[in-house]
C-alpha cells in the first residue's frame, strides 16, 4: 500500500492506494470487487485510474490500512473511468458506484 493524496478521505469515501504486481493490467475504470485485511473480507468500490494507479473504498472499514497486508481480487466492470467537472457530480457517483458493488 501507498500513501495517497487524501482527497477520497476528504470528500468522504476514504481509499486504500495500492502497489500492485500485476502482469495484465485492467483497462482504467471503475469496479467491484473484494479485498482481504486482517483476515477479514471487504466489499469494495475500485478505481484504476490513469499511470496505472489503482485505490479501493472499503465498505464497513474504518480504520487505518497504512502498513499492513491488503488482497485485492477484481471481480466485475461498473464503468469507465471519468473526470468530473464538479465535486458534487463526482460524489454522487460514487455513491451509485458503490451501491453495485
Amino acid at each position: 500500500m501507498i500513501r495517497g493524496d487524501g482527497y477520497g478521505k476528504k470528500i468522504g469515501f476514504p481509499t486504500v492506494n495500492l502497489e500492485t504486481a500485476m502482469k495484465e493490467f485492467p483497462p482504467e475504470g471503475i469496479y467491484s470487487g473484494v479485498v482481504m485485511l486482517n483476515n477479514l473480507e471487504y466489499r469494495v468500490g475500485i478505481v484504476v485510474g490513469p499511470g496505472k494507479k489503482i485505490e479501493a473504498h472499503l465498505m464497513g472499514y474504518n480504520g487505518d490500512a497504512y502498513g499492513k497486508q491488503v488482497s485485492l481480487q477484481i471481480n466485475k466492470f461498473l464503468r469507465e473511468y471519468k473526470k468530473f467537472d464538479t465535486e458534487e457530480e463526482l460524489k454522487e457517483q460514487i455513491k451509485k458506484d458503490l451501491k453495485q458493488c
